[in-house]
């Protein structure tokens, strides 16, 4: 079947969003196309130039805003939405069908009081992000183009607007079942339910003319993926600062890049978001409001899903992230994935002692990777430090993998997206130079590989360099 574009989402009718023409910037022009991506995708280079400057649009789009809710930060929002995005279609190729959705589209009925634009700024960490999430083997939507224009935008201060062309499988959130669900449109929810169903269950768990069944899987689906998401971004040392129900996606996708930062030094209540004055998204707290998350879909999903199911499909989740975390983390150390107590307590034992000497959390184990000198040689507590190494050749001896050193480069990064980083290219992208960038781009698309002609972007920042501002703006 060739490729086409088609508009599922947008024949489930007018509840679900408001049809809309992007508004495109002025003199928009394309920064970085992510060529990978849109070969994988067979989409040819002059429809993606399209759809991300927002004009002419190619043939099929049928653009759309749409309607959410969502718990901010803990509090209920009852009608949130895409107020500065649109869903411009879906893409089939090759059996799968990906939505495709452009950022900073201009205003929509969901703006409230914004002006329905991104910034430069803002995009590009967004851009950078999904790439090295992807890089990294995370669950994560990606960035496909981003294009900017001397047409300024009002955050702040005046700063070049930007649009940003996403890609995933699914674009629904757990705020879209709230929507329905706290609005009393049960028949929406529920057709809702059976769309997602038909879209995102595996071959045989869609049932189609059981509704509450579908209630169920979907809640299993999002149960087991989400807590797989956050174990994998507990293992990396990746913090994503708005971890609202609006940001949540159904299928368990690193979703909407704001304020997120990757851990510098090992500080388990880092808060990445400056706006964020409580801790409530702080790196410890991931795993807990994931599960807080999930009660909230499951509420929204409780006319459908009996109490004592929802009680077991959420009894899956600490399960599945200490089993997915564990083994990530002893892939990490080189050890087989069986993470008994011994094990366990020698991981926890090594966060102790880097969160107590701040050491460099991708740093060390990179070293790790390559010798007991580099790795012991970034903690100051040098006796500490020996003390573990030797419990840690002791673990070797007994459960080390085939080939450690080189199974653990392929599972510890060089290069991570730093904040430091993300700001020079940000500020360099604004006087118009976008070969950071690109460099970035380049190695953050394959950060287990050496790429020595960039070993400067694998340094730890400076001490100035740490703990940069970043909100919900950024």
């Amino acid at each position: 079947m060739p490729a086409k574009f088609d508009n599922s989402f947008a024949r489930l009718g007018p509840e679900f969003g408001t049809r809309q023409m992007p508004l495109p910037l002025a003199n928009a022009t394309l920064i970085h196309l992510n060529q990978a991506l849109a070969e994988a995708l067979a989409l040819p280079q002059e429809a993606v130039q399209q759809m991300v400057l927002g004009e002419p649009l190619p043939p099929g789009c049928e653009p759309l805003a749409m309607v959410y809710a969502g718990h901010q930060f803990g509090g209920f929002s009852p009608q949130l939405g895409d107020g500065r995005g649109l869903l411009l279609g879906e893409w089939c190729t090759a059996g799968n069908r990906w939505d495709l959705h452009l950022k900073g589209a201009g205003r929509t009925p969901y703006s409230r009081f914004g002006d329905g634009r991104a910034v430069l700024r803002s995009s590009l960490r967004e851009y950078l992000g999904s790439a090295a999430m992807q890089g990294l083997g995370i669950p994560t939507t990606q960035a496909l183009a981003l294009a900017g224009s001397r047409q300024t935008v009002m955050r702040e201060r005046a700063e070049p607007g930007a649009t940003l062309l996403r890609v995933t499988r699914c674009h629904i959130r757990f705020g879209h079942f709230e929507y329905f669900f706290y609005q009393n449109q049960q028949p929406l929810l529920e057709k809702l339910v059976n769309y997602c169903a038909s879209r995102y269950l595996a071959q045989g768990q869609y049932s189609p003319d059981d509704t509450r069944a579908n209630a169920r899987a979907l809640l299993a689906l999002a149960t087991r993926s989400t807590a797989k998401l956050i174990a994998h971004w507990q293992a990396t040392g990746f913090a994503h600062g708005v971890m609202n129900t609006d940001n949540m996606s159904l299928i368990g996708e690193t979703f909407d890049f704001g304020p997120y930062g990757f851990l510098d030094d090992f500080e388990p209540g880092f808060i990445c978001n400056h706006s964020d004055d409580q801790g409530r998204y702080a790196f410890d707290r991931q795993a807990a409001i994931g599960l807080w998350n999930l009660n909230a879909l499951a509420h929204s999903l409780s006319g459908l899903i009996a109490i004592d199911d929802i009680k077991t499909e959420l009894a899956h989740y600490q399960h599945t992230l200490s089993e997915t975390y564990y083994t990530l983390m002893m892939g990490k150390l080189g050890l087989k994935a069986q993470a008994n107590e011994t094990q366990q307590a020698l991981l926890q034992d090594l966060l102790t002692l880097l969160a107590a000497n701040r050491t460099d959390y991708t740093g060390f184990f990179r070293a790790l990777s390559e010798s007991a000198e580099q790795a012991r040689d970034l903690i100051t507590d040098r006796p500490g430090a020996l003390q573990w190494l030797e419990r840690y050749s002791a673990c070797c001896n007994q459960a080390a993998v085939p080939e450690r050193e080189t199974y653990m480069r392929a599972r510890n990064p060089k290069f991570i997206l730093r904040n430091y980083l993300a700001q020079q290219a940000i500020e360099s992208a604004e006087a118009g130079d976008f070969s950071m960038l690109e460099d970035l781009f380049t190695v953050l698309s394959a950060p287990y590989d050496e790429h020595p002609g960039h070993s400067a972007l694998a340094k730890p920042p400076a001490a100035h360099q740490k703990h940069l501002p970043v909100s919900c703006s950024s």
